[in-house]
């Protein structure tokens, strides 16, 4: 284990995928600017919410060192927490931009930039012990929305469910037990938002969903 003894859930020092690490470092020399690192969980640790991403992008997170701040998927995703009570401000650009989550953490599936964009699996169950003990710190009554079906399995994974007891779908909500649901949604990517696979009112009545289920309205 290469986790850091005072936080279970994450590690900045970690460089147990060697294809990711190589890549970080490939990813630094051509962007000396960027984090290019690990990239922590964003909002205190032991809150209702827990958001799961799939991996930091490049642009983004990567560039950042903060979650969904700097690209195209944190636009919805800030806009949608502010208009719901989740978040201070609608807009994430910068690092030090004072954005501050209410009730709320968001972290990823692979805490590393994956070259394009897509961790193997080796990878995610790599990094699957960071989320499981995110996981174990989320309140009573919590709630966990998935982005995507990657997060969605590896939240499960960390909780040692079985996949196909739990099928991903947008809005589906899984009672996990323990006052625990998982409410899966589509990411809010570029691609999904400009299709309008996923549209700011789908995106909604997600957070909606998930603000009723921890008794914040």
């Amino acid at each position: 284990m290469s986790a850091a003894a005072d936080d279970p859930t994450f590690d900045l020092s970690c460089t147990r995928c060697d294809r990711l690490t190589k890549f970080l470092r490939e990813v630094r020399k051509a962007h000396p600017s960027y984090h290019a690192a690990p990239v922590a969980p964003f909002g205190k640790r032991g809150v209702p919410l827990l958001i799961v991403g799939l991996a930091p992008g490049m642009h983004g997170a990567n560039a950042t060192g903060r979650p969904f701040t700097g690209d195209h998927a944190g636009i919805l995703l800030y806009q949608t927490l502010f208009e719901h009570g989740f978040c201070n401000q609608p807009r994430g650009d910068r690092a030090d931009d004072d954005l501050c989550l209410i009730n709320c953490r968001i972290t990823n599936a692979v805490k590393c930039l994956p070259p394009a964009n897509k961790p193997s699996t080796s990878e995610i169950d790599t990094c699957n012990q960071y989320l499981a003990a995110d996981l174990a710190l989320v309140s009573r009554p919590g709630v966990v929305v998935a982005l995507g079906r990657i997060a969605h399995n590896a939240v499960l994974k960390a909780l040692s469910y079985r996949q196909r007891e739990f099928p991903f779908a947008h809005a589906a909500c899984h009672a996990l037990g323990d006052q625990l649901n998982l409410i899966d949604s589509y990411h809010c990517s570029r691609y999904n938002t400009q299709t309008k696979r996923l549209t700011a009112p789908m995106f909604g009545a997600v957070f909606a969903a998930a603000k009723r289920l921890v008794g914040q309205v």
